[in-house]
């Protein structure tokens, strides 16, 4: 008998050779109905695995992150037999599970797929799926693997075999189709009930332009037709939410193939959007006891040498600025925090002077490929709301506690209420991915980990995900379309003041290193206002929304009345303006509808006779006729709902 380890640390005898699914009906006839993968000892598994060893066993249903995978990975195995079966002599290569689905790399050779031809893929993929073919992994030799796909003509499988150890190479199987793969399956392919290939896009083979370009197949499918229709309806408004088309007809941002690739240019509305959300912060940081700080867009190769970010980010960052001066060379800066370090630099400190909070809205530059940028998410210049702390290791606790509560108050204060916390440490078998020493590494890694119990936040470890000098604590936000975006990042750092020599002097008058925190809770202002866009399709918080009311008249008459409840708007701090073209009221009631204006005040005889206004409010239509100080209450009252108290 073997001993199997569950969950909830309950443990329960079964036979040797005994699989997980027999586990699963252990259990449950109908929770085994739904189970799909698993993991043995840390190690996925299928179903169908013989179990001869004691040990840990998790069963995954496609409500999990891993189920999924294995659903999506299995999915691709289809896919490749269903375009096999129209284009015999294409050569497959790789066949991942990815976020939302996943693809297959093709190589067609001279054919050409579109979209014409995805019902067809389809109906033969569902039609193979209907097969209920069972998932078998099977162990070949190395020479064998190379023999199969020698013969077949496939040089990409052959490089792929060439870089594998004799002895680890397995083929799954299903139906008549056999393909490289190391596991993670699900049971069969019946499981399958939907499939929508979603689109083809070139891509080279191994990510390199060198190699030769591939077609890309992106499918998605589900075990429920349900599923799949949701999922589509769900795309379709996430394409009403796309914050590029939101933020053209917003007019808050557009970029510029002069200007270049990655840069975005903020509009008027835009640049005073984003200004808001900067006074927003700084008004809270300055309760918190931060200074402003500003540091240059360049600094010297030098700089980021001792910091480690040229190591790091040499090659995604732009190519060195050189001057006329022989051998000095500048970049464009990657990180604000070796800036920052050089600001600590400027004067030394005691234990009394400390934590120093150092912020600074601080523009920095990765240059990324240009098939990687995305609107506002994926850029070449962005602007981080970045921030260090140097403190003492006794301060440490206290002073990451502080900077949760800010980064909770920015969410609560933007709708951002469903989120998870994740500490992000270092992948212990890869040290050379990091600087510092081990012992450093577990202090600040155990410190996050304390801060965020203590807390009481709902919060994951995730293994390799640190940054290169320091762990730390990211938060994991839910959109209103359920999608996940990392937003906001707390870390914990103390090999840059080593690498800068910072110190400070204690209370035993003897010199030591600070601790440092970075720290920025929207993290890039660009991707965060993206984010933002599409989590609130454009109707932003009152207190940020760029124009609060519009005032529309119903004719050239009432204009001046119109301009003295404008003059209270204003002297009352609320963004108001009048639309003063010659169009109908009801064309400027859509006008101002499509532009997502909070509060549309219709102005006419009776309204300036009896001083008041007549008030439409977005997505609502006419809510009242009010006084313009009852109005004006309102507005204060309604952008206090949503500005939380910090």
């Amino acid at each position: 008998m073997i001993k199997i380890t569950l969950p909830d640390g309950s443990i329960k005898e079964f036979a040797v050779n005994s699989t997980p699914m027999d586990v699963a009906k252990s259990i449950s006839e109908g929770f085994a109905r739904n189970v799909i993968s698993a993991n043995f000892n840390g190690t996925t598994v299928e179903t169908t695995t013989p179990l001869t060893t004691d040990g840990s066993l998790v069963l995954y249903t496609f409500n999990d992150d891993a189920g999924k995978k294995a659903f999506w990975h299995s999915s691709a195995h289809v896919l490749a037999e269903a375009i096999l079966s129209f284009y015999p002599k294409a050569k497959l290569t790789i066949g991942p599970a990815i976020d939302n689905g996943f693809y297959y790399d093709v190589d067609f050779g001279d054919a050409v797929i579109s979209d014409k031809d995805f019902p067809a893929i389809e109906k033969k993929f569902l039609e193979i799926a209907r097969g209920k073919h069972e998932f078998s992994i099977r162990s070949v030799s190395k020479a064998d693997a190379l023999s199969l796909y020698k013969e077949e003509n496939n040089e990409y499988k052959v490089e792929l075999i060439e870089n594998l150890t004799d002895g680890d190479i397995t083929f799954c199987d299903h139906s008549n189709f056999t393909d490289l793969c190391r596991g993670g399956h699900i049971p069969n392919t019946g499981i399958i009930k939907a499939i929508k290939i979603m689109s083809v896009a070139g891509a080279y083979w191994r990510g390199d332009e060198k190699n030769n370009q591939l077609t890309r197949v992106y499918g998605i499918s589900f075990p429920k037709q349900k599923m799949l229709t949701e999922y589509l309806e769900l795309l379709e408004e996430a394409k009403k939410r796309d914050h590029r088309k939101l933020g053209k007809e917003l007019e808050l941002f557009t970029f510029s193939q002069k200007v270049g690739a990655g840069l975005p240019l903020w509009l008027p509305k835009g640049a005073a959007l984003r200004s808001r959300l900067e006074d927003f912060l700084k008004a809270a940081q300055k309760k918190a006891g931060y200074e402003m700080v500003m540091t240059p867009h360049i600094g010297q190769k030098e700089l980021y040498v001792t910091s480690g970010h040229y190591e790091k980010y040499g090659e995604d960052s732009f190519q060195a600025i050189k001057t006329p001066k022989m051998d000095e060379e500048f970049l464009l800066k990657p990180m604000n925090c070796p800036h920052h370090c050089e600001v600590y630099n400027f004067k030394p400190y005691s234990y009394k002077d400390l934590p120093k909070r150092f912020a600074e809205f601080g523009t920095v530059y990765r240059y990324e490929q240009s098939g990687e940028l995305h609107g506002l998410t994926r850029v070449r210049g962005f602007t981080q709301d970045d921030a260090h702390i140097f403190c003492t290791p006794e301060q440490l606790d206290q002073e990451f506690k502080d900077v949760i509560d800010l980064v909770l108050y920015v969410f609560g204060s933007l709708g951002f209420e469903d989120f998870t916390a994740q500490v992000s440490i270092r992948d212990k078998s890869n040290p050379d991915k990091y600087i510092g020493d081990t012992e450093t590494w577990e202090v600040a890694e155990q410190a996050i980990i304390n801060a965020a119990t203590d807390k009481g936040l709902n919060f994951v470890i995730e293994e390799g995900e640190a940054a290169f000098y320091g762990p730390k604590l990211d938060f994991m936000v839910k959109d209103a379309l359920g999608r996940s975006w990392q937003l906001g990042t707390i870390q914990v750092d103390y090999n840059l003041p080593k690498r800068f020599d910072l110190t400070y002097t204690g209370s035993d008058n003897q010199s030591h290193r600070p601790v440092m925190i970075h720290r920025a809770p929207f993290g890039s202002m660009e991707r965060f206002i993206a984010v933002l866009l599409e989590h609130t399709g454009g109707n932003f918080p009152l207190w940020l929304t760029p124009d609060q009311v519009i005032l529309l008249p119903i004719s050239d008459k009432y204009q001046k009345y119109s301009e003295k409840v404008l003059e209270s708007l204003e002297n009352s701090e609320i963004r108001a303006l009048v639309d003063n073209r010659s169009e109908k009221t009801g064309r400027k009631i859509r006008d101002a509808e499509v532009g997502k204006i909070p509060f549309m005040v219709i102005v006419g005889e009776k309204e300036e006779q009896d001083g008041t206004v007549s008030v439409r409010k977005h997505g609502e239509g006419d809510i009242g006729t009010f006084t313009i100080e009852e109005f004006i209450s309102l507005i204060k009252a309604e952008e206090s709902k949503t500005l939380k108290k910090f």
